[in-house]
């Protein structure tokens, strides 16, 4: 498995907006789908956002118009812009990305925890 490193994450109030950041050292942007997840403490681990090797996006519905995922296949860095943030948007977020054949291993970063207080 190739390691995942996220970035970007704090504590912000509601309304407020945070960029998160995905890098990873060998792994191949642009090659399979990648994804946020998230996961709150006592919650299952959620998909938020992901986007294919085409570019199209997916989100889930409690934050479509709200988080934004881009990808950057030359700088090789995946983007989560969340903003008009909510407390119960509170969670670890972490970043995924498929690879190897037919895109069938998930690699994944450690996680960033993202606070939003009221």
């Amino acid at each position: 498995q190739l390691q995942l490193a996220e970035s970007g994450g704090g504590s912000v109030q509601a309304g407020g907006s945070l960029k998160l950041s995905c890098t990873g050292a060998g792994y191949i942007f642009g090659s399979c789908t990648m994804a946020w997840y998230r996961q709150d403490s006592g919650q299952e681990r959620d998909l938020v956002a992901s986007i294919d090797r085409e570019g199209t996006a997916w989100y889930k519905e409690s934050v479509k118009g709200r988080f934004t995922i881009s990808r950057d296949d030359v700088q090789k860095v995946l983007y989560l812009q969340m903003d008009n943030l909510k407390t119960e948007d509170t969670a670890v977020y972490r970043c995924a990305g498929a690879s190897g054949v037919r895109c069938s291993t998930m690699n994944w970063g450690q996680g960033t925890q993202v606070s939003v207080s009221a």
